[in-house]
């Protein structure tokens, strides 16, 4: 194992003590596992919390920040956070206009988030709840009844948290963030297994020559494997799949997203493969992401999410963000 940590034990809390040394407009808990905008709560503004396990940084710490998540809880690599630490950032954020959870849809997260919300709400604080489930790839999975959340996570969190910003109530905040779940489908593609600092090794068996189509960010499993394909068959593939289930009747939003491990040099070669295939089956692109934004440690390998968004949906998308990982218009 070849890996930039000093024990597997504190992996996590040497990153969010780099964190908030990186970070000061954070407020990082180190003991806790809560990371938090300095300023909050804002008030009259909705909070947004989200969280699941570490290891798919950016994701949730890396945006939290002005216009997107107020909190976050970083779990234990691929582990849920618990409730606890789900109840410490609903009370940091709140500021009497409620809060909302986005959740992806992982049997723990779902499980602990619940039990936060009861608990938080025994505190006075009004709490909604948003399940993310994007991935087209398959039905049921190791760690999930129904469909994973995977990109769409990105998009939720930036235009709810831009609703939030603006000042909308929470029933609305809750009702843009489902309307952008709706909206958007994922299918992510592995080139290699991902190996947790815990385990040392590899988490699943993937030879060389041959890739996983239809991964999760946990390195479950997918639709098929196949010996390795170009670029552009990899488009081809995870875009029609996403299309075949969205089948989109307005401008998307993509995010091309790699999973960790795979350079910017071969993301946005793959991006110019996505365009490609959106454009010869009719799909108009609004706007383009193109980087490490939900990856799986050390996987290399890349993920499509697109968004049909109207309107406002993509007013809301251009709106100022200011976080570690995504900031615009400020």
């Amino acid at each position: 194992m070849r890996m930039l940590i000093n024990v597997a034990e504190t992996v996590v809390a040497d990153a969010l003590r780099g964190m908030a040394a990186a970070h000061p407009r954070l407020t990082v808990d180190v003991e806790n596992r809560v990371v938090v905008r300095s300023d909050a709560p804002v008030p009259g503004r909705v909070g947004l919390v989200s969280g699941g396990g570490s290891g798919h940084e950016p994701l949730h710490g890396g945006f939290v920040g002005p216009g997107m998540l107020s909190a976050a809880c970083p779990g234990e690599v691929f582990t849920s956070p618990v409730p606890d630490q789900m109840v410490r950032a609903a009370a940091a954020v709140d500021s009497g206009q409620g809060v909302l959870f986005v959740v992806k849809n992982y049997t723990g997260d779902v499980l602990n988030f619940d039990m936060a919300a009861e608990l938080a709400e025994d505190e006075g604080i009004q709490v909604a709840k948003v399940l993310v489930d994007d991935d087209v790839a398959v039905a049921d999975s190791t760690f999930t009844a129904g469909r994973r959340g995977t990109g769409a996570t990105l998009f939720v969190e930036k235009i709810a948290g831009a609703a939030a910003e603006e000042g909308a109530p929470l029933e609305r905040v809750e009702a843009i963030a489902r309307q952008v779940n709706a909206s958007s489908r994922s299918f992510g593609v592995a080139l290699s297994a991902v190996t947790t600092p815990a385990k040392g090794t590899p988490t699943f068996d993937l030879p060389a020559g041959e890739l996983e189509l239809g991964i999760g960010i946990h390195g479950e499993p997918g639709r098929e494997r196949r010996p390795m394909m170009t670029s552009g068959e990899i488009a081809d593939f995870a875009v029609d799949a996403v299309l075949e289930d969205l089948r989109p009747t307005r401008p998307v939003l993509a995010l091309v997203n790699g999973m960790g491990a795979t350079p910017l040099l071969e993301l946005y070669g793959f991006n110019a493969e996505v365009q490609r295939v959106l454009s010869a089956r009719g799909v108009a692109v609004a706007r383009t992401l193109v980087g490490n934004y939900v990856t799986s440690l050390d996987m290399a390998g890349c993920s499509v999410t697109l968004c049909q968004v109207d309107e406002e949906l993509l007013r809301l998308w251009d709106a100022p963000v200011e976080t570690p990982a995504l900031r615009w218009g400020r």
